[in-house]
């Protein structure tokens, strides 16, 4: 077996042993995982600046340089996420249903770890800080694989996570770093051992790994987000919001990539958008009838299916709201889309019939996120329908099981009629 075949397995035996610790003292873990990463925030700050030399010495672009950084800033902010998950209710241990079968015959659902999670991210340090803590906080054992470019930087903060939460009791395969580029294939071929895996990453890497593995995989492959701008939609304030979900973190995948238009609002909108997008340095694209409107480049058939985490948006103008919810179903990747309007009665026609994790009214897209939702921080976003969807925190962590306690109920008794089920819920 390979080592990460081994870690896993000692995951799998060692996790309902993770499962079973108290709130208290998963709690206990984070407060010391904070004090931890202040007492020796220099030497984190040193390890970062040698992977950001190490970057600008290897051409790697400004844009990305910005995101392996991790300063006092960062810090403070890992460190007040911690604070708002300790204040988060245990999500282990919850009864979902509690209901009688028959006089003596309970059945409850209670919430529980998922159990083992593999987690590949990309080069941010912060993100470390943030999985690493979702996990412990509901009960996960978790295989973390950081982006290389931040290795002496992840490596650092790793070791303060780990000697933080054995210092406070957890089990000692509570977590493990890999840090090989190889250890990622060890890592796809662990079925049976992993219960689920977790990328983060480009759109090709996070296909990579869907197509490679037996795993279950919770992620999302791409980020085409769309705002629709109504004809009852304040223009002023849409141009506002549509700026921000395009500039204020471009490289994000909650970044807005297409603007939908109604040609009613078009000819005072289009105008006041391309200009002030411009204005920001970004690209404007759009089809033939916004080209009349802006001086704008033209756009192809590619761009409405295409997510370009850069500064460039693309613009379609449509005949109201239905055309703008058919062409989002086909086009967008179901991660989040917003519309633009005042009236009510559209507003959630839209919302009811766009197939996306998010769905939002008058607000930028870049909200899609953990910490906005107030979930402490998320793990990432989900675009699957299936257990978790749109950004995944303490709740997207757990799953539940059935548990039966009886007083000596056999089937045969109800299969002949000697004995009836009455269902009766009890919370």
């Amino acid at each position: 077996m390979t080592q990460i075949a081994d870690v896993a397995a000692l995951m799998k035996l060692e996790s309902p042993v993770m499962a079973a610790t108290t709130v208290d003292m998963r709690n206990d873990a984070l407060a010391r995982i904070k004090e931890a990463l202040a007492s020796h925030a220099d030497d984190i700050f040193a390890a970062n600046a040698a992977d950001l030399e190490a970057a600008e010495r290897d051409g790697v672009a400004p844009a990305v340089i910005k995101r392996l950084r991790f300063d006092e800033h960062k810090l403070a902010d890992v460190c007040a996420g911690i604070d708002g998950l300790i204040g988060l209710p245990d999500p282990v241990g919850r009864t979902l249903l509690k209901r009688e079968l028959d006089e003596g015959l309970v059945l409850e659902r209670i919430s529980c770890p998922i159990g083992v999670i593999g987690v590949i991210f990309e080069a941010r340090p912060d993100a470390l800080v943030q999985i690493s803590t979702l996990c412990l906080k509901s009960g996960n054992c978790a295989i973390l694989k950081g982006g290389s470019e931040t290795m002496r930087t992840n490596k650092a903060i790793f070791d303060v996570i780990y000697a933080a939460a054995i210092e406070a009791g957890l089990p000692e395969a509570c977590l493990f770093q890999a840090e090989a580029r190889e250890e990622i294939s060890e890592l796809l071929g662990c079925y049976g051992l992993v219960d689920l895996l977790i990328p983060r990453g480009s759109n090709a890497f996070v296909r990579y790994i869907m197509d490679n593995t037996k795993i279950p995989v919770m992620g999302h492959a791409d980020g085409i987000c769309h705002i629709y701008v109504d004809k009852d939609a304040n223009v002023d304030l849409a141009v506002r919001v549509c700026v921000d979900a395009k500039i204020q973190y471009t490289a994000a995948c909650n970044a807005v990539e297409t603007l939908l238009v109604d040609r009613a609002i078009a000819p005072v909108f289009i105008p006041a958008a391309a200009k002030a997008l411009s204005a920001e340095g970004v690209e404007v694209r759009g089809d033939a009838e916004v080209c009349a409107l802006a001086d704008v480049k033209p756009a192809t058939d590619e761009d409405w299916d295409t997510e370009y985490l850069a500064l460039i948006v693309s613009v379609k103008l449509v005949d109201g709201v239905d055309e703008a919810i058919e062409h989002i179903n086909r086009h967008g990747s179901h991660h989040t889309d917003a519309i633009m309007t005042d009236n009510a009665e559209t507003a959630e026609r839209f919302m009811r019939l766009v197939d996306s994790a998010g769905v939002y009214q008058n607000c930028s897209t870049r909200f899609a996120d953990g910490f906005r939702y107030g979930f402490g921080a998320e793990v990432g976003i989900s675009t699957s329908k299936l257990h978790a969807r749109g950004p995944v925190g303490l709740d997207g962590l757990v799953t539940y099981k059935y548990k039966l306690y009886g007083s000596g109920q056999i089937v045969g008794d109800y299969a002949t009629g000697k004995s009836s089920f009455h269902f009766k819920d009890l919370a």
